[in-house]
């Protein structure tokens, strides 16, 4: 997984609130059985209209999202994780999350950072604008910064010490490897063992 420290670019001003996995990620793409590539799914009823603001040319290549209340709410569905990744998405910022979407963000990378509705307002004008405006997320201050804007957020010291250093559940496992090899060496015969792959 991709550390992450402080990411600063362009933003999408995607003004809509209760967006729901579905929406992120049509169900009916959830045939496909890889992690990756599904950037060219990812919001794909609303970008076959042609104004939706992801169309735009001005935030072509944007990589932080900026939404409304409630975003990801909705079924457990990883793959809305992954195809905000794909695109190209490294932070979304929104007022509220749904919790499993949050939870499968920050466990994969994705930092989704919560601000207040004003500031989501405020960081809304500020790119429709001004498209070519850079937002700064900082996770190591735990800060979201722009032009005449810096705004702290909250998260967790266990979740950040993670992100900062690109750990995934897995890779965060296996630092114990040696201690877990340890613990299995000493038990009883014929208790179930771990079996390292690879």
């Amino acid at each position: 997984m991709q550390a992450f420290t402080v990411h600063t670019d362009r933003a999408v001003p995607l003004r809509r609130s209760d967006v729901d996995t579905d929406q992120i990620f049509p169900g009916r793409f959830g045939t496909r059985t890889s992690r990756t590539g599904y950037s060219d799914v990812l919001f794909a009823n609303w970008r076959a209209e042609p104004d939706f603001v992801m169309n735009k040319p001005e935030h072509q290549g944007a990589t932080i999202l900026i939404a409304g209340a409630d975003f990801g709410t909705g079924s457990s569905r990883e793959f809305a994780v992954w195809a905000l990744q794909d695109y190209g998405f490294r932070a979304v910022i929104a007022p509220r999350f749904g919790d499993i979407f949050r939870g499968n963000a920050l466990k994969r990378g994705l930092l989704a950072v919560t601000l207040d509705e004003r500031d989501v307002e405020r960081l809304w004008t500020m790119v429709e604008t001004a498209p070519d405006t850079r937002i700064t997320v900082d996770l190591v201050r735990r800060q979201v910064s722009a032009p005449g804007f810096a705004v702290p957020f909250e998260l967790d010291d266990h979740t950040r010490g993670r992100l900062l250093e690109g750990l995934d559940d897995i890779t965060a496992t296996e630092r114990y490897l040696a201690d877990i090899e340890a613990f299995e060496s000493r038990r009883r015969p014929g208790l179930p063992t771990t079996t390292r792959h690879g």
